[in-house]
């Protein structure tokens, strides 16, 4: 019984130090910071969102570069039409966007996959009418140019059929009304989540972004003093 207690406390001490480490490494990371690139001009409004947890980047739901609405259709939405000007879109696990309506219906397996890359994931696809900034809610202006590497990286990230159309995934789960999802590439894990995944579009469209932040915290510190 006493050598059962033992590896019980130090495996608990294992874990804390594990979790402790974890948190540390985001702190110090997310303050490591790329800023935006220098003397762009300012064509496209993007905004990113976050409802506390998951981030979204926002970006025009058509112009000249690219119309959303041909994959992510308006109908595939309860009630969403061609007056809403924005798109948000986030990624993460698809087990917690879909099978997850409320954070009690958080279950360990489902932790365990999520943390671990073990299950798939999806794009949560939000349009919006009309958008304020605020302590949920950063503006930004970025370039055409900025924009068509934003668009690209977005595209890269949806699971595409053989026609190379986005992938729908029918379901009730939804948020509101004017959101869907869709199949997404790529693995959920600590150390890839959606945060991590909108701090990178950030990055990759010449925006202020940490080094890495698994959480949003990281990304709107990083916008607090503008």
């Amino acid at each position: 019984m006493t050598r059962i207690l033992k590896f019980l406390g130090k495996t608990i001490v294992f874990i804390i130090g594990l979790v402790l480490l974890y948190l540390l490494a985001a702190f110090i990371l997310s303050k490591i910071i790329t800023e935006k690139e220098a003397n762009t001009s300012d064509d496209i409004t993007i905004y990113v969102l976050t409802n506390g947890v998951h981030t979204d980047i926002v970006v025009p739901a058509k112009n000249k570069q690219y119309d959303w609405s041909k994959e992510i259709k308006y109908s595939n939405a309860i009630a969403v039409d061609s007056t809403y000007d924005y798109l948000g879109m986030g990624w993460g696990d698809r087990e917690i966007y879909i099978d997850m309506p409320t954070w009690n219906d958080l279950t360990i397996p489902l932790a365990f996959r999520a943390a671990t890359g073990l299950s798939t994931t999806a794009i949560h696809a939000t349009y919006h009418k009309n958008l304020v900034e605020n302590d949920t809610t950063i503006k930004m202006s970025i370039s055409n140019e900025q924009y068509s590497r934003l668009i690209m990286y977005i595209k890269k990230s949806f699971k595409t059929d053989e026609n190379g159309h986005f992938i729908n995934i029918p379901t009730n789960a939804n948020y509101e009304k004017t959101d869907a999802f869709y199949e997404a590439v790529g693995s959920y894990s600590l150390f890839h989540t959606c945060n991590s995944w909108t701090n990178k579009a950030l990055k990759t469209s010449g925006q202020k972004s940490a080094l890495w932040t698994p959480f949003d915290t990281g990304i709107f510190a990083l916008y607090k003093s503008e």
